[in-house]
């Protein structure tokens, strides 16, 4: 596996990160824990340095999955979890960005992941009823004494990015992006290129769709968060069949499969980008894995984005309520 560097931040990891949520938290009833466990060695194995969770997945329970997998090989990988909502009746319950909430989140992650610092910590949604100048300096506390090692921002804006970078550099940002869901090109990736910022998309693989797995007649249990994403409705399925179409063809040609089209897609966009895959399977996840050493050439790219832009997306990519919560 080859490794890659999130902007000037010296935070050294491998190309392909694995996203834990889907494992315990949104694609419907969490997966046996052993089974989990077993996976995520396997990740180490293969190669993974970056692990990805989130306090609110569960809630809690990701990151106990994820410290428990991980105890063995504490030295050898980086885990990054994620702070900024309340929990409350183990259900989230809005934002909370207030310093001293982000201090408790800090001291209560490390436990569950059994770690003595975090090695990046995600404001997981920007907070409008706190500055993010804030935000910064609570962070900057715990970097100082020693609990967190780097710091990041999740679907925030371009203009807070700004402003958190200049109170205490960003060593990453994650953000959707992927064949699908393109925005991040518009703004947000030449701010992180002018800041040296390294940017890691979640969602890479279109929560599944760009790997070839769904079609008009997939239906998601009502437990899956992809029940009410307007893009994942059947109509849109089908009209989004295009996108399939044309990376089945991009994978015959190069001996592979969509899935590892996607990825060695965005691979190739930036090399500070740092996408994290999720999967419950092992098949999959070394699926995913090989595109890491696939190389698309510049005509190829060429091709495949001039492709992409005779292709139009049907569907949003939340539910509006969701989509109003992000890119502040």
């Amino acid at each position: 596996m080859k490794n890659r560097k999130l902007g000037k931040s010296g935070l050294e990891v491998s190309a392909l990160g694995l996203g834990c949520m889907g494992m315990s938290f949104g694609y419907g009833p969490a997966s046996d824990k052993q089974e989990m466990i077993a996976l995520i060695h396997s990740a180490v194995e293969l190669g993974v340095t970056l692990f990805d969770t989130a306090e609110v997945y569960g809630p809690f329970t990701n990151e106990e999955l994820v410290g428990e997998a991980l105890a063995p090989f504490r030295k050898q990988v980086k885990i990054a979890t994620k702070f900024g909502f309340k929990i409350e009746g183990g259900k989230q319950a809005g934002f909370d960005s207030r310093p001293e909430h982000i201090k408790q989140v800090a001291e209560d992650s490390l436990k569950r992941l059994k770690i003595e610092a975090i090695d990046l910590f995600y404001q997981h949604r920007v907070d409008p009823d706190v500055p993010i100048e804030d935000v910064a300096g609570a962070v900057k506390a715990l970097i100082q004494q020693g609990k967190v090692k780097h710091w990041g921002l999740s679907e925030a804006g371009v203009q807070t990015i700004r402003r958190a970078h200049a109170v205490l550099p960003l060593a990453a940002v994650q953000s959707e992006y992927s064949m699908w869901w393109r925005r991040p090109e518009e703004e947000l990736l030449p701010a992180l290129e002018e800041l040296g910022i390294g940017f890691v998309p979640f969602s890479p693989l279109g929560k599944g769709f760009l790997a070839g797995q769904f079609d008009k007649n997939s239906r998601f249990d009502s437990s899956d968060f992809r029940s009410i994403v307007p893009r994942l409705a059947p109509e849109a399925l089908e009209a989004n069949q295009g996108f399939i179409d044309l990376l089945r063809k991009v994978a015959e040609q190069k001996n592979a499969t969509p899935a590892q089209i996607a990825l060695a897609w965005l691979l190739a966009q930036k090399p500070w980008i740092v996408p994290i895959p999720g999967t419950r399977k092992l098949s999959r996840l070394e699926e995913n894995l090989a595109a890491a050493d696939l190389e698309l050439a510049p005509a190829e790219l060429r091709d495949i984005n001039s492709a992409l832009s005779n292709i139009s997306v049907v569907g949003a990519r939340y539910p509006e309520a969701l989509e109003k919560i992000t890119g502040r």
